[in-house]
């Protein structure tokens, strides 16, 4: 049995006339006959009543023309997802992201996505960037967005997003009435910073502002997550630097400030493994590159 038979006798069943179907066929009408004779044979079964006024269908006949129309809209499913899945616009993606990422560009980076790609569902999970990197290598995960650098050269990278950083204060502190802070004034202020095994790039940045401004910071207490980094700081258990993004968080008790000193750039990074095959990982790198772009 041909799917073609099978189409025959669905444009046969639908007109009820052999001439008709013929001609919506594109075939004579004998080679059509033949066909359905052919068909019913390999099945077993009568399909259709024949006189030499009409053509009615028989009860299996009609039985069968509903499981026959089922199969041809789960294969014209099946060669949509098919298509899809071609173009990368199909399937799962598990994406892994750093919390601070979540109050600058990836908002818009998911937005842009779903309307772009809705077949692709995300499973998203907020992780450091170690951790991140330690997913990747395992192959549990297909995107991330971490502080860069990464130095690991099985993986692809390229920085999306850049901001610059800003002192977080208590919003009972002495300098928060001023419009920007010198590092230097924070000399002797408790901090309040993360592991620097978790963003080793951005860590590093803020020892060396405090180094440059003359003092090594004096680390009271250490937090994995920006708002708990924020949240301690509201609490009045130190001042911290974090990205400005941050601001979008608006924690009650916290005031930034921007920083006097010329100070670089911190990134947000997406990297995926550099053997990656899918096109589905492929896409979201495409739409994450127009975000990027736009902003």
């Amino acid at each position: 049995m041909e799917l073609r038979h099978l189409r025959y006798f669905v444009i046969l069943a639908e007109e009820l006339h052999f001439g008709r179907a013929a001609e919506r066929l594109h075939i004579a009408q004998p080679p059509l006959s033949q066909q359905i004779r052919q068909l019913e044979g390999e099945l077993g079964f009568e399909l259709f009543h024949r006189t030499k006024r009409n053509v009615q269908l028989t009860e299996a006949g009609q039985v069968f023309l509903c499981e026959v129309q089922q199969i041809f809209r789960q294969l014209q499913q099946a060669t949509q997802v098919g298509r899809q899945t071609s173009r990368g616009e199909f399937g799962q993606l598990v994406v892994g992201f750093v919390s601070s990422a979540t109050y600058n560009i990836l908002p818009t980076i998911l937005r842009s996505f779903r309307s772009c790609v809705p077949g692709v569902s995300l499973e998203l999970h907020e992780l450091t960037t170690d951790q991140q990197l330690e997913w990747l290598r395992e192959g549990r995960m297909d995107v991330g967005f971490v502080r860069p650098p990464v130095d690991e050269n099985r993986f692809s990278w390229e920085i999306i997003f850049q901001e610059s950083l800003m002192v977080a204060l208590p919003e009972a502190h002495l300098l928060a009435n001023e419009s920007d802070v010198c590092l230097t004034s924070l000399a002797n202020e408790p901090f309040i910073l993360f592991p620097r095994i978790l963003a080793p790039g951005l860590y590093d940045l803020i020892i060396s502002l405090c180094q440059q401004a003359g003092f090594s910071p004096n680390v009271a207490q250490e937090a994995i997550q920006m708002q708990t980094i924020v949240s301690l700081v509201a609490a009045e258990m130190g001042v911290a630097i974090v990205p400005a993004s941050l601001q979008n968080m608006q924690r009650t008790g916290v005031v930034y400030k921007s920083v006097q000193e010329s100070t670089s750039k911190v990134g947000i990074a997406m990297i995926w493994r550099k053997n990656e095959t899918s096109l589905t990982v492929q896409k979201l790198v495409e739409i994450v590159r127009q975000v990027a772009n736009q902003l």
